[in-house]
């Protein structure tokens, strides 16, 4: 910022130095968390003594207006508390929301009614699941519906085409597919990420098992199969020790007895024909994060 002294004023210096760096603060020239000159720096250019710009520096921090941080400077102090409650949030928000659709040179009028429209639109009634692969997507779904009451669905890339399809749905879709979804959804439908869970990581407890014993690998969804086979044998799992098996092959489950534990999907557990005795293991494909921010989703409440 620019300043002016008068050392021939009746104003002293340190006052003249208060009053610029207040109204800087006020009419947004300096924003909180700007780091102020140092003392040295002002005294040097304009030739004042250091104790007048620290007299000025002392005022602005008892008056609230800076902060002094050990060994940085002093900082503009940001005095706008933050929202603590839940309507203050949303009103911090609206307040942001309008601040920035200023910027595009529309009408009032016609920012505001865009605005009711969005909110005379029938809420969203259920989470939507969209992915090309219908074996995967049932996994999913699966997860979802173990996560939340909230009533979910999916469909194929393909319907999103049709806005029937896509109505009242809340859509989600896994990272690898963000952007192709992305480009298919009308301009402006939200589209929530689904985190996928680390398989090294949830593997890693497990692992190595104890000699001598027959692990199972069952899913409906062939990558399942190809992915834990890699996994597995990696770290350092005899094959003689694994059994793989494709869910929608015919008497996928036969000698599946003899295992000792069969590691599996969500969806491949909850069928009938999923062998009892032997321990069994179900690798969620969604973060606990994801899982989290799921569970937030209810009948009674579902988020706008």
């Amino acid at each position: 910022m620019r300043l002016w002294f008068s050392p021939s004023s009746e104003v002293p210096i340190y006052r003249q130095l208060v009053t610029q760096i207040v109204l800087a603060i006020l009419c947004g020239d300096l924003k909180p968390g700007d780091r102020l000159p140092s003392t040295r720096e002002l005294a040097r250019r304009f030739a004042l003594h250091p104790n007048t710009i620290s007299a000025g520096y002392r005022q602005l921090d008892r008056d609230g207006w800076t902060e002094k941080r050990h060994g940085s400077g002093v900082y503009v102090r940001n005095n706008i508390d933050p929202p603590s409650t839940p309507e203050q949030v949303l009103d911090f928000h609206i307040a942001g929301f309008f601040r920035a659709v200023r910027e595009l040179d529309l009408p009032s009028a016609a920012i505001r009614h865009r605005v009711a429209q969005w909110l005379a639109a029938p809420p969203p009634d259920h989470l939507l699941l969209i992915d090309p692969d219908p074996e995967l997507r049932r996994i999913l779904l699966t997860e979802i519906r173990q996560a939340t009451s909230f009533p979910a669905k999916d469909i194929s890339v393909e319907d999103c085409a049709i806005p029937e399809k896509l109505a009242g749905g809340i859509p989600l879709c896994r990272p690898s597919k963000t952007k192709t979804i992305r480009a298919l959804l009308p301009y402006g439908v939200e589209l929530i990420t689904l985190q996928i869970r680390s398989a090294n990581g949830w593997l890693t407890p497990w692992l190595p098992p104890p000699q001598g014993h027959l692990i199972g690998v069952v899913s409906h969804w062939p990558e399942f199969l190809t992915t834990a086979r890699t996994v597995l044998i990696a770290a350092g799992l005899s094959t003689d020790s694994l059994i793989f098996r494709d869910a929608r092959q015919p008497r996928w489950n036969r000698g599946l007895d003899q295992a000792t534990a069969i590691l599996c999907d969500a969806y491949t557990a909850t069928v009938p024909a999923m062998p009892s005795k032997p321990h069994t293991l179900i690798f969620p494909f969604l973060a606990d994060s994801t899982l989290a921010d799921l569970a937030r989703y209810s009948t009674t409440a579902p988020p706008l």
